[in-house]
């Protein structure tokens, strides 16, 4: 496929047409409902501001020490890799947290997320909280999803718990998540 010029719109695509078509084009992207959307668009006043690159940093760092002082078999990442949620969505977290074998280098799809971290901005609150919430939650593998406000220094605990999805209470300097059985620090994600 092509590479984009400015002044055109992406065609709508499936998502194995979307991961070819994205490797020809600069920045980042995730695809909505069949729709190619770019994310970070300093065109249109969506650069990622220095709070948020840094929490995303602290975020793969504290969810990578909790894992390796639990012992799991499980890696933190944080953005660049796809997570697929069907056919004509996948989204790009900020972090996120898979367990088991450790995929192959050249992998950009994570198939079962097990944690997954957004960091608030401007460009995209009401999607990380409402479109992206419920879609996290059709993947049977994710248990937790939280969400960071680097503004409010909050964070906001969405779980699965059997069939139910749930909001905790964050309170205190760690969280739980039950599943992988990890205790985060939160003191780093806002240090």
């Amino acid at each position: 496929m092509p590479v984009l010029k400015k002044s055109e719109d992406p065609p709508r695509m499936k998502i194995d047409e979307f991961l070819e078509w994205g490797e020809t084009q600069e920045g980042h992207w995730e695809l909505h409902d069949g729709i190619p959307v770019r994310l970070h668009d300093p065109l249109k006043g969506h650069a990622e501001r220095i709070s948020h690159v840094e929490i995303k940093l602290e975020a793969v760092i504290a969810l990578r020490d909790a894992l390796k002082k639990a012992g799991r078999n499980c890696h933190a990442v944080t953005d660049g890799a796809t997570v697929r949620v069907d056919d004509e969505v996948s989204y790009e977290p900020d972090t996120l947290v898979y367990c088991g074998k450790r995929l192959p280098p050249d992998d950009i799809i994570i198939p079962e997320p097990v944690i997954i971290v957004e960091v608030l901005s401007p460009s995209t609150a009401y999607k990380d909280v409402s479109d992206k919430l419920t879609d996290y939650f059709k993947l049977p593998s994710l248990m937790h999803y939280l969400i960071i406000d680097p503004k409010q220094k909050r964070l906001q605990h969405h779980f699965r718990d059997g069939q139910k999805v749930g909001l905790s209470a964050v309170e205190g300097d760690k969280l739980h998540l039950s599943s992988p059985g990890i205790d985060l620090d939160l003191e780093k994600l806002f240090a």
